[in-house]
């Protein structure tokens, strides 16, 4: 090649597309009990076969638990699906367990035939375990940490590329992540100062006479860590040595295959290692990060970017070509050393990191990366000098404090996961019903991709078989005309009125003239004046007794704000229910109580609101199951209609609502009827879908009294029903609807 790395590095058309890189990370961790010992139990059943769950499979034991995120365009994202990743692993563990979240394994077993190797479907997938068990012993196999998968981007390869005369742009790819690979194994021992992360093990991990008994930098990357047998080298000088290398070793027994090689830099092409010759190299897997214990996922936001950062210098950086082979045993040996360093020692590699440091800043300079970049790399260059400061300092640190400190983090990362169970880490931008069914297809193993965060749109595949979603239940299955008929309430209301459905009789108009002309009609009735087309109750007014000419003209005003055209309809009293049917069957039914107080005798109306608001599933704009009650104009004015103010008291078991309409979005309460509903009313609701030919729909009836074939009205078909209501009501059982709407849609996964 005529033009070097670090000057392709600095082209002008090369610096737009600097930063562009694809990453993923793969995390480990052993599940334990609440105290903290290893689990005897099996891999959670409710995640289905490991045989092809994309994020959740098992490393070398039972216990031990991988979860796996999908490529992302920016270091973070990752972190944001393994967060997500956390969430359905702990909430999806069927016994009281938890994640332990340091590198080093719990206490382990006198006797190592105690530990459970993986059950998995494939014979060779256990043999090939065994074979590891009777290599290195069960106890090596049992550290856990982070890999960390990294890729330039194509368009900056490509970019890179086209400023050279090289002829083959597979061969350029490759030998770019040789010579990352070559200068990684030299200077890994940075991350391993800063980040190595196990310092400590408990005695019975250890098979060596001579295993440290103060704290150090990493067990994990040290030579006490899970490694290969020191005569196993292997040379990066370029792929065809790297691979000829792998086979002699494989050959010669001291590899069982080539994936047992288990270096901190590991090529990948493919599955499998044999596909480097044919694919050249497409991504390297860096796999020396110990767990950070002190956030969930393993590792934090900064970390992942200075990876990134990390690794864009190496490649930019000068190496000495003549002797690569030694250069990488000169990193193996200056990460032996570190390793074994104590936590709160300045290390014997201290003025070849500054030296370091000090260039990588420059550079950083040079291609004129963000203020925020810089810092990232300054703050982990003042570790050096702060050796306390490194994770393994910290830990050290907290170890000496409090000899429960990882059974303890585990404990709080468990009670973080139920805190908002409602909620789901990663993904909190996106509305709360699509978050859910988010949930629930990566538990049970299908793939994801958001296609619009904003517009709540996402895919889920399973092999060749692929479903877009729109805001939870919003899918293919339903034709357009069944939206459009839904949305609107005239048509709805022929259609229904064409099958025998009762609906509220009324009229509907087309301009504020025509309507207040009409009020002769209404005036002495109970009516309901609302848009043709409204969600969230937005427009409606509803006229217990008979509204006066003013009024009514208000409320019409009012609806024609929302629509063009409006309905005005009979008041039909009853008891408001949504029916959620998916596929020609109910299977929720939610009782929605307007948004109300229960006197006891000595509080005020605001204080009983102010007690109702501390429910932990009340919050604000539609982030939780229920919103908090608002005291505003709308709910005084409800107020004084009926005699009160908020510094009313109530006496005991005295009920007074503060809207007349039941929406949950305004304050209303969510009670779960699916059991108690007669199954006469499930019918019609079923009916009243198979009449609009929609698969998934909420329809709202409205029930004098639950008696078997009693009386009923149907007040509206939604086309998006909300999920949220059914999974986590106010009070009863919730109804796993998300899972029923994938169950529909991917029938082959899910029985």
């Amino acid at each position: 090649m005529t033009v070097s790395y670090k000057e392709l590095l600095t082209k002008k058309e090369v610096r737009p597309y600097l930063l562009d890189a694809r990453f993923g990370i793969e995390k480990e961790g052993h599940r334990v009990d609440m105290q903290g010992r290893l689990s005897k139990s099996s891999h959670p059943t409710v995640f289905g076969s490991r045989s092809f769950h994309p994020y959740i499979q098992t490393d070398f034991c039972e216990s031990q638990t991988e979860a796996i995120t999908p490529v992302f365009d920016h270091s973070s994202e990752p972190l944001n699906f393994m967060s997500a990743l956390s969430d359905v692993i702990t909430r999806s563990l069927e016994h009281e367990e938890m994640i332990w979240p340091l590198s080093m394994p719990p206490a382990l077993p006198e006797n190592e035939a105690e530990i459970q190797l993986a059950d998995l479907e494939a014979e060779k997938d256990v043999r090939y375990r065994q074979g590891l068990a009777d290599r290195y012993g069960k106890r090596k196999q049992m550290v856990s940490g982070i890999h960390y998968n990294f890729e330039f981007a194509n368009s900056l390869l490509q970019s890179m590329f086209e400023q050279t005369n090289e002829a083959d742009y597979k061969q350029f790819k490759t030998d770019v992540y040789m010579k990352l690979s070559r200068q990684y194994l030299r200077y890994m021992w940075i991350l391993n100062y800063a980040l190595g992360a196990s310092p400590r093990a408990d005695k019975c991990y250890f098979t060596e006479k001579d295993y440290p008994t103060e704290a150090v930098r990493s067990i994990r990357n040290s030579r006490f860590g899970y490694r290969n047998e020191p005569d196993v080298f292997v040379s990066y000088e370029n792929l065809d040595k790297y691979y000829a290398d792998l086979s002699s070793l494989v050959s010669a027994g001291k590899l069982s295959e080539m994936k047992e090689f288990y270096s901190s830099a590991r090529l990948r092409g493919g599955e499998r290692a044999e596909d480097l010759i044919e694919s050249g190299v497409r991504y390297v897997e860096f796999r020396n990060f110990d767990l950070n214990p002190f956030v969930r996922e393993g590792m934090d936001v900064d970390t992942a970017r200075f990876v990134h950062l990390f690794a864009l210098y190496l490649f930019y950086r000068e190496e000495d070509e003549d002797n690569r082979d030694d250069n990488q045993r000169r990193g193996h040996l200056a990460n032996d050393t570190i390793t074994l360093e104590h936590p709160f020692e300045k290390t014997a590699y201290y003025d070849e990191g500054k030296a370091f440091f000090s260039e990588m800043r420059a550079f950083a300079q040079s291609v004129e990366l963000s203020r925020q970049d810089i810092e990232i790399i300054e703050r982990f260059e003042q570790l050096l000098d702060h050796p306390e400061l490194t994770l393994a300092g910290q830990m050290e640190t907290r170890l000496v404090e409090n000899s429960e400190f990882a059974v303890d983090l585990a404990r709080q990362y468990r009670g973080q996961a139920f805190e908002r169970p409602f909620q789901l880490s990663g993904f909190t931008d996106m509305e709360l019903s699509t978050q859910n069914l988010i949930f629930d297809a990566i538990q049970k193993g299908l793939e994801l991709e958001i296609l619009d965060e904003e517009d709540q749109m996402i895919a889920l595949r399973y092999k060749n078989h692929e479903e877009i979603i729109q805001k939870g239940n919003m899918t293919s299955k339903d034709s357009m005309i069944a939206y459009s008929i839904m949305e609107n309430k005239v048509v709805t209301k022929k259609l229904l009125n064409r099958a025998g459905l009762n609906t509220p009789s009324g009229r509907e108009f087309s301009s504020f003239k025509e309507a207040s002309k009409a009020y002769s009609i209404f005036e002495d009735q109970a009516i309901v004046v609302k848009p043709k087309s409204t969600n969230y109750g937005l427009g409606i007014s509803i006229f217990h007794t008979p509204a006066k000419q003013e009024q009514y003209d208000q409320a019409l005003e009012i609806a024609f704000k929302e629509d063009r055209q409006i309905l005005v309809e009979e008041f039909v009293s009853g008891t408001e229910y949504r029916f959620f049917v998916l596929d020609g069957k109910t299977i929720a039914v939610l009782r929605r109580d307007p948004c109300n107080v229960i006197g006891d005798g000595q509080s005020t109306i605001a204080q009983l609101v102010e007690v109702k608001n501390q429910s932990s599933l009340r919050g604000l704009d539609h982030r939780y199951p229920l919103e908090k009650i608002q005291l505003g104009n709308t709910e005084k004015l409800m107020l004084e209609v009926q005699g009160y103010t908020i510094e009313s008291i109530l006496g005991k078991n005295v009920k007074v609502n503060l809207r007349e309409n039941s929406n949950i979005s305004t304050g209303g309460d969510s009670i779960d009827m699916t059991d108690a509903m007669p199954q006469s009313y499930k019918c019609i609701a079923e009916q009243a879908a198979e009449a609009l030919d929609v698969k998934i729909t909420g329809i709202d009836i409205l029930i004098p009294e639950l008696v078997e074939d009693g009386e009923y009205s149907i007040i509206e078909a939604n086309f998006n029903p909300a999920m949220l209501f059914h999974l986590y009501p106010l009070t009863g059982q919730g109804q796993r609807v998300t899972m029923e709407v994938i169950k529909f849609l991917f029938p082959e996964v899910i029985e």
